[in-house]
Protein backbone atom coordinates (compact mmCIF):
# COMPACT_ATOMS: atom_id res chain seq x y z
CA UNK A 1 0.00 0.00 0.00
CA UNK A 2 3.21 2.25 -0.33
CA UNK A 3 2.94 2.65 -3.54
CA UNK A 4 -0.77 4.39 -3.22
CA UNK A 5 -0.17 6.39 -0.90
CA UNK A 6 2.57 7.84 -2.83
CA UNK A 7 0.59 8.56 -5.17
CA UNK A 8 -2.10 10.52 -3.33
CA UNK A 9 0.99 12.49 -1.54
CA UNK A 10 1.84 13.15 -5.23
CA UNK A 11 -1.70 14.20 -6.03
CA UNK A 12 -2.09 16.47 -2.97
CA UNK A 13 1.28 18.38 -3.70
CA UNK A 14 0.18 18.50 -7.46
CA UNK A 15 -3.56 19.93 -6.21
CA UNK A 16 -2.04 22.08 -3.57
CA UNK A 17 0.91 23.93 -6.31
CA UNK A 18 -2.07 23.89 -8.79
CA UNK A 19 -4.60 26.03 -6.83
CA UNK A 20 -1.59 28.45 -5.57
CA UNK A 21 -0.77 29.99 -8.98
CA UNK A 22 -2.21 31.10 -12.04
CA UNK A 23 -0.52 29.83 -15.04
CA UNK A 24 2.60 31.72 -16.64
CA UNK A 25 4.57 29.32 -18.23
CA UNK A 26 6.17 30.50 -21.39
CA UNK A 27 5.14 33.97 -20.40
CA UNK A 28 8.44 34.80 -18.80
CA UNK A 29 5.91 36.44 -15.82
CA UNK A 30 4.85 35.67 -12.73
CA UNK A 31 7.41 33.32 -10.78
CA UNK A 32 10.60 34.08 -9.62
CA UNK A 33 13.14 32.14 -10.73
CA UNK A 34 15.38 28.95 -8.74
CA UNK A 35 13.14 25.92 -8.21
CA UNK A 36 9.90 27.26 -7.57
CA UNK A 37 10.19 28.96 -11.14
CA UNK A 38 11.49 25.68 -12.77
CA UNK A 39 8.57 24.02 -10.79
CA UNK A 40 5.76 25.98 -11.65
CA UNK A 41 7.16 26.13 -15.51
CA UNK A 42 5.76 22.35 -16.88
CA UNK A 43 2.95 22.34 -14.52
CA UNK A 44 1.30 25.52 -15.62
CA UNK A 45 2.08 24.87 -19.22
CA UNK A 46 -1.17 22.71 -20.98
CA UNK A 47 0.88 21.67 -23.64
CA UNK A 48 3.82 20.76 -21.30
CA UNK A 49 1.54 18.86 -19.30
CA UNK A 50 -0.83 16.78 -21.18
CA UNK A 51 2.50 15.76 -23.16
CA UNK A 52 4.17 14.73 -19.67
CA UNK A 53 1.17 12.88 -18.56
CA UNK A 54 0.83 11.03 -22.10
CA UNK A 55 4.56 9.77 -21.61
CA UNK A 56 3.57 8.12 -18.18
CA UNK A 57 0.38 6.64 -19.54
CA UNK A 58 2.21 5.23 -22.36
CA UNK A 59 4.78 3.61 -20.29
CA UNK A 60 2.10 2.17 -17.72
CA UNK A 61 0.22 0.97 -20.86
CA UNK A 62 3.25 -0.83 -22.16
CA UNK A 63 4.12 -2.52 -18.61
CA UNK A 64 7.56 -3.25 -17.59
CA UNK A 65 10.33 -2.44 -18.61
CA UNK A 66 8.29 1.04 -20.15
CA UNK A 67 6.89 1.74 -16.97
CA UNK A 68 9.93 3.33 -15.30
CA UNK A 69 12.15 3.50 -18.62
CA UNK A 70 10.06 5.72 -20.33
CA UNK A 71 9.75 8.29 -17.28
CA UNK A 72 13.59 8.06 -16.79
CA UNK A 73 14.54 8.89 -20.24
CA UNK A 74 12.26 12.02 -20.99
CA UNK A 75 13.32 14.06 -17.75
CA UNK A 76 16.90 12.85 -18.12
CA UNK A 77 17.01 14.38 -21.97
CA UNK A 78 15.12 16.81 -21.19
CA UNK A 79 17.90 18.16 -18.65
CA UNK A 80 19.95 18.08 -21.72
CA UNK A 81 17.48 20.00 -23.77
CA UNK A 82 17.37 22.27 -20.62
CA UNK A 83 21.24 23.04 -21.24
CA UNK A 84 20.86 23.64 -24.37
CA UNK A 85 18.00 26.53 -23.55
CA UNK A 86 19.82 28.14 -21.13
CA UNK A 87 22.83 28.22 -23.43
CA UNK A 88 21.00 30.15 -26.03
CA UNK A 89 21.82 27.38 -28.30
CA UNK A 90 19.06 27.64 -31.24
CA UNK A 91 16.42 24.68 -31.93
CA UNK A 92 14.30 25.52 -34.42
CA UNK A 93 10.48 24.75 -34.07
CA UNK A 94 10.34 24.14 -30.00
CA UNK A 95 6.29 25.17 -29.46
CA UNK A 96 5.66 23.20 -32.70
CA UNK A 97 7.76 20.12 -31.45
CA UNK A 98 6.07 20.45 -28.21
CA UNK A 99 2.77 20.31 -29.18
CA UNK A 100 3.27 17.95 -31.92
CA UNK A 101 4.43 14.99 -28.97
CA UNK A 102 1.30 15.56 -27.48
CA UNK A 103 -0.23 14.44 -30.78
CA UNK A 104 2.07 12.05 -31.10
CA UNK A 105 2.12 10.37 -27.77
CA UNK A 106 -1.62 10.87 -27.23
CA UNK A 107 -2.06 8.65 -30.35
CA UNK A 108 0.80 6.15 -29.35
CA UNK A 109 -1.87 5.54 -25.94
CA UNK A 110 -5.11 5.75 -28.38
CA UNK A 111 -3.96 3.71 -30.76
CA UNK A 112 -2.33 0.95 -28.22
CA UNK A 113 1.05 1.14 -29.64
CA UNK A 114 3.52 -1.28 -29.00
CA UNK A 115 6.59 -0.39 -30.98
CA UNK A 116 9.76 -1.83 -30.00
CA UNK A 117 11.01 -0.60 -26.21
CA UNK A 118 14.22 1.70 -28.03
CA UNK A 119 11.88 3.21 -30.53
CA UNK A 120 9.75 4.46 -27.71
CA UNK A 121 12.36 5.44 -25.66
CA UNK A 122 13.92 7.36 -28.74
CA UNK A 123 10.67 8.97 -29.45
CA UNK A 124 10.02 10.10 -26.05
CA UNK A 125 13.37 11.05 -25.90
CA UNK A 126 13.44 13.42 -29.14
CA UNK A 127 10.65 15.09 -27.55
CA UNK A 128 11.64 15.64 -24.31
CA UNK A 129 15.58 17.77 -25.90
CA UNK A 130 12.42 20.37 -27.25
CA UNK A 131 10.51 20.19 -23.82
CA UNK A 132 13.90 20.91 -21.82
CA UNK A 133 14.60 23.53 -24.30
CA UNK A 134 11.64 25.38 -23.70
CA UNK A 135 12.10 25.55 -19.93
CA UNK A 136 16.21 26.03 -19.99
CA UNK A 137 15.10 29.15 -22.78
CA UNK A 138 12.45 30.72 -19.97
CA UNK A 139 15.45 30.80 -17.53
CA UNK A 140 14.78 34.40 -15.97
CA UNK A 141 17.89 36.43 -15.76
CA UNK A 142 19.71 36.28 -12.91
CA UNK A 143 18.27 33.50 -11.58
CA UNK A 144 20.02 29.75 -10.28
CA UNK A 145 20.41 27.60 -13.18
CA UNK A 146 20.82 24.72 -11.49
CA UNK A 147 17.34 24.97 -8.95
CA UNK A 148 15.41 26.04 -11.73
CA UNK A 149 16.73 22.52 -13.71
CA UNK A 150 15.58 20.96 -10.45
CA UNK A 151 12.39 22.28 -10.39
CA UNK A 152 11.45 21.79 -13.63
CA UNK A 153 12.72 18.22 -13.53
CA UNK A 154 10.74 17.23 -10.39
CA UNK A 155 7.48 18.74 -11.65
CA UNK A 156 7.84 16.41 -14.80
CA UNK A 157 8.28 13.28 -12.71
CA UNK A 158 5.16 14.20 -10.59
CA UNK A 159 3.53 14.60 -14.27
CA UNK A 160 4.80 11.26 -15.06
CA UNK A 161 3.68 9.54 -12.13
CA UNK A 162 0.12 11.27 -12.37
CA UNK A 163 0.16 9.49 -16.08
CA UNK A 164 1.15 5.92 -14.80
CA UNK A 165 -1.39 6.03 -11.75
CA UNK A 166 -4.13 7.04 -14.16
CA UNK A 167 -2.54 4.35 -16.74
CA UNK A 168 -1.91 1.06 -14.58
CA UNK A 169 -6.04 1.21 -15.25
CA UNK A 170 -5.19 -0.76 -18.30
CA UNK A 171 -4.96 -3.69 -16.16
CA UNK A 172 -8.94 -3.93 -16.52
CA UNK A 173 -10.87 -3.78 -20.09
CA UNK A 174 -12.72 -0.93 -18.66
CA UNK A 175 -9.31 0.95 -17.55
CA UNK A 176 -7.99 -0.25 -20.89
CA UNK A 177 -10.58 1.87 -22.64
CA UNK A 178 -10.75 4.66 -20.65
CA UNK A 179 -6.28 5.00 -20.93
CA UNK A 180 -6.94 4.92 -24.89
CA UNK A 181 -10.06 7.46 -24.09
CA UNK A 182 -7.25 9.52 -22.31
CA UNK A 183 -4.64 9.28 -24.82
CA UNK A 184 -7.19 10.26 -27.82
CA UNK A 185 -8.24 13.72 -25.54
CA UNK A 186 -4.39 14.15 -25.40
CA UNK A 187 -3.89 13.80 -29.12
CA UNK A 188 -6.87 16.02 -29.70
CA UNK A 189 -5.63 18.82 -27.47
CA UNK A 190 -2.25 18.83 -29.02
CA UNK A 191 -4.10 19.30 -32.42
CA UNK A 192 -5.85 22.31 -30.69
CA UNK A 193 -2.57 24.06 -29.63
CA UNK A 194 -1.12 23.42 -33.43
CA UNK A 195 -4.34 25.20 -34.75
CA UNK A 196 -3.61 28.18 -32.24
CA UNK A 197 -0.52 28.77 -33.30
CA UNK A 198 -1.31 29.59 -36.91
Amino acid sequence: MLHSRLIRQAYLVLAAVLAACPAFAHSGDGFSGGFTGGFAHPIFGPDHVIAMVAVGLWGAFLGAPAIWLLPIVFPLVMAFGGVLGILGVPLPGVEIAIALSAVVLGLMVALAARPPLWIAAVLVGVFAIFHGHAHGAELPAGANAVAFSVGFVVATGLLHLAGISFGLLARWPTGRLAVRTAGGAIAVAGVAFLNGMR
